[in-house]
């Protein structure tokens, strides 16, 4: 790899067993302007994310017999802040906690279609907006720049999908938010089917900023969506 490929193009990291679905994948990214990567194993995979600092991991779920969660446990592990996105095969709420538990920001559905999947990747390499502005509500602060938040001098690290999802309720306080609007603002593209990805990520979300107990502040409008206040 030569370092003006690197140095002019994103280089995203596949980490793919079938051989058929890594080399289309590869070929759509490089003809967008990316520069891809391939790695056939998860052993490989880790090696290739230190080595090579990515701006994006793609990941498989199900790696020829390996667990593709597992290697992104373990990307996470070695302080990877990378964004990470599972390949999975189906979309139950079983399978959309273990993405997240495993320190995924996103994944993407099966069969591949190679728009809907250039159109992800293009969200979450859209260029970075550097401010040194910071959000406050009530005891919590979130800081635009390090995409961390802070709460009772805890400091919290967000995967780039919670960081958008609380950005954006910060952004509205006290204002009700519908999963439709949260859907268009946070996710910023259209979900096949009937998703309740929104009560996934408010689950964790609120997992991380109440760890010590603290006063819920993300609450829930029954049948209409969610809002941030403190009462």
């Amino acid at each position: 790899m030569s370092a003006i490929a690197l140095d002019s193009h994103p280089s995203i990291l596949i980490v793919e067993a079938d051989e058929l679905l890594a080399q289309n994948v590869s070929l759509d990214l490089q003809e967008s302007g990316y520069y891809p990567v391939i790695a056939p194993t998860a052993a490989i995979g880790l090696h290739r994310a230190t080595e090579l600092q990515p701006a994006l991991i793609v990941v498989d779920r199900l790696l020829g017999g390996e667990s593709g969660l597992s290697l992104c446990r373990q990307i996470r592990d070695l302080g990877h802040r990378t964004p990470l996105l599972v390949f999975m095969a189906r979309d139950t709420v079983d399978d959309r906690v273990a993405c997240l538990e495993s320190g995924a920001d996103d994944y993407f559905l099966k069969p591949y279609r190679s728009e809907s999947f250039l159109q992800l990747v293009r969200l979450y390499l859209q260029p970075d907006r550097t401010s040194d502005d910071v959000l406050r509500f009530g005891d919590l602060m979130l800081d635009l720049a390090t995409r961390r938040a802070v709460r009772n001098n805890r400091a919290i690290d967000l995967t780039m999908k919670e960081f958008e999802l609380l950005k954006y309720l910060m952004e509205h306080p006290r204002e009700v938010l519908t999963r439709e609007q949260i859907l268009e603002n946070v996710w910023g593209y259209d979900f096949l089917g009937e998703s309740n990805v929104i009560e996934v990520y408010i689950r964790y979300l609120r997992l991380k900023i109440e760890e010590e107990g603290e006063k819920r502040l993300i609450q829930t409008v029954r049948g209409v969506g969610y809002v941030l206040r403190d009462a």
